[in-house]
């Protein structure tokens, strides 16, 4: 009678790998590949108000899931955040929804903001921002003394925080509301003009950069990429992409 045949003993599974950068690039990978349009979104930044972080024609990739509300069950598979101050967020712009913007969260719900000489205070403390720049010496009022009486056009939104969310010559900002302000500083149309972000509006935060295309601004001015961009893309793809910033991870 023939020997029975002895089935191999099955290898040990590998150790699984530890977690940090390889899982960060994994989630990175995950939302690239099978998540655009309900997890992630491609978009495009259409002005200079987050340079040098984030340049006129940088796409970038929005994780519309970081600041997702968790459910019972999803909130132990995917990693949800809160607003963490200096976030990078992507946002419907208050004044009209259907623009998309990106800027600095600066100040979160029950925060004190100021702003003298352009120096940002956060509940009383002078705010150290390695990320902003300033392109202008000169002190203007406002932009720079905030809050204070606005020294040209301002919305209706930022006026109905002037007058109701100031206390002791401070903005504080109110529950589910963010206070929100661009790198470029001295360029940037943000909360000081247009008021606080309420909680509802924000899409997610930008992930990385996978193509950069030196285009000029105004091609991109809404957010959207038209017909005379394309045509720019097709004749100077090569020269004009900026292929050093290609994956740049966005902080």
């Amino acid at each position: 009678m023939p020997p029975k045949s002895i089935a191999p003993k099955p290898a040990s599974p590998p150790a699984a790998p530890g977690r940090g950068f390889i899982a960060d690039w994994a989630v990175n990978l995950i939302v690239l590949l099978f998540g655009v349009t309900t997890v992630a979104q491609p978009f495009v930044i259409p002005s200079s108000s987050m340079e040098n972080n984030l340049l006129i024609g940088d796409h970038v990739i929005v994780d519309k899931m970081a600041y997702a509300p968790p459910g019972s069950i999803g909130k132990y598979l995917l990693p949800y955040e809160t607003v963490k101050h200096g976030d990078i967020i992507v946002f419907r712009y208050p004044i009209d929804i259907r623009q998309t913007l990106v800027k600095r969260a600066i100040g979160l719900p029950g925060d004190r903001i100021h702003i003298l000489n352009k120096q940002v205070y956060l509940n009383g403390q002078p705010l150290r921002e390695p990320y902003k720049i300033h392109k202008t010496d000169f002190i203007a009022p406002y932009r720079d003394i905030f809050p204070s009486y606005p020294a040209g056009p301002v919305y209706e939104r930022a006026v109905a925080m002037l007058r109701d969310h100031v206390a002791d010559g401070e903005v504080v900002v109110p529950p589910d509301c963010y206070f929100a302000m661009g790198d470029n500083r001295d360029v940037s149309s943000d909360s000081r003009y247009w008021g606080f972000v309420p909680r509802e509006n924000i899409v997610g935060r930008p992930l990385l950069v996978f193509w950069s295309y030196d285009a000029p601004g105004e091609s991109l001015s809404d957010g959207n990429i038209h017909p005379d961009h394309i045509l720019d893309m097709a004749l100077h793809f090569f020269t004009k992409t900026r292929w050093a910033r290609t994956f740049q991870l966005i902080r």
